[in-house]
């Protein structure tokens, strides 16, 4: 066997330390590098020693600018640290509002069912509530302004019942509330689009000249959005299915509600129930929100 020389052999020997070294060096470098990242400013919490008013404080700050991202952020820091300071519930409240702001309704629903369902008794309750419709009814009018899809069946009303149920409970539990007032405009303002979606199901059912299916949406129409000015449009279609199904009876019917109810004589009835039997009883407590 080959026996190494001396010389060989330190220079081996120099070879190896020379490359522990470096390995060693690449490794104490890494970890002062990660280190060294938690001692960044943007890592370090700021709030570590923030009382709950001064989460409050600037949490509302952050809100009344526009900043909502970051209100959001000191609100359920207050609430996670300080749960049972009076700060916090008025953070349950206005993290709502900034949820709804920010355009994350799901948050700010989620939020609101969280308060109703822990504070049922809260004497802000009310404004819960009405947060809860708000922000089913802009999500129903976002859908509701889009462009229109070739079958408008496919758009969907879900957002626009949901708001209208949720304002009507408020106004039902609490009547006497500042916001009601509001809530019972946006009902009736909510009732006439969802017969408008219904009216426009129906259009679409006639271009397909579906005449069943289109003479059911009027016919849903009329029973179920009374003192809304679709239901004349709504009998008026009911005519023209009708015809074009060659069923004269039930054209002539039609014709004779319509005139009955809709001629130049009684044309300031639109408002009123038109004269058929048909009627949703279950909207009776709705008639009654409205007078």
């Amino acid at each position: 066997m080959h026996k190494l020389t001396y010389q060989q052999t330190f220079i081996s020997g120099t070879i190896f330390s020379a490359k522990l070294s470096i390995k060693l060096t690449i490794l104490s470098l890494f970890l002062f590098a990660v280190s060294g990242c938690s001692l960044l400013p943007d890592q370090i919490d700021v709030t570590k020693d923030w009382s709950a008013n001064r989460f409050y404080f600037e949490a509302h700050e952050s809100m009344t600018s526009g900043d909502y991202e970051k209100a959001i952020e000191y609100f359920e820091k207050l609430q996670a640290r300080f749960p049972y300071d009076k700060h916090s519930m008025q953070a349950q409240i206005e993290v709502i509002y900034t949820y709804y702001k920010w355009e994350e309704p799901e948050s700010a629903i989620a939020a609101a069912d969280r308060f109703i369902k822990q504070h049922p008794r809260h004497p802000k309750v009310d404004y819960v509530y009405y947060m809860r419709g708000l922000v089913h009814y802009n999500k129903g009018q976002t859908i509701f302004s889009k462009i229109a899809p070739t079958d408008p069946s496919a758009r969907d009303p879900k957002a626009m019942r949901e708001a209208f149920q949720y304002f009507s409970k408020l106004v039902e539990r609490f009547p006497k509330s500042k916001y009601s007032a509001d809530a019972r405009q946006r009902m009736l303002y909510t009732r006439n689009k969802l017969a408008e979606h219904e009216l426009h199901v129906a259009r679409f059912y006639i271009g397909r000249e579906a005449f069943v299916a289109a003479a059911k949406r009027t016919s849903y129409v009329i029973e179920n959005f009374q003192k809304t000015p679709a239901v004349k449009l709504a009998v008026e279609m009911q005519i023209e299915i009708y015809e074009k199904m060659g069923m004269e009876q039930l054209a002539a019917d039609s014709r004779r509600v319509y005139e009955q109810n809709y001629s130049s004589v009684n044309s300031n009835r639109v408002n009123e129930d038109i004269n058929i039997d048909a009627i949703d009883e279950n909207l009776a407590n709705e008639i009654e929100i409205q007078k």
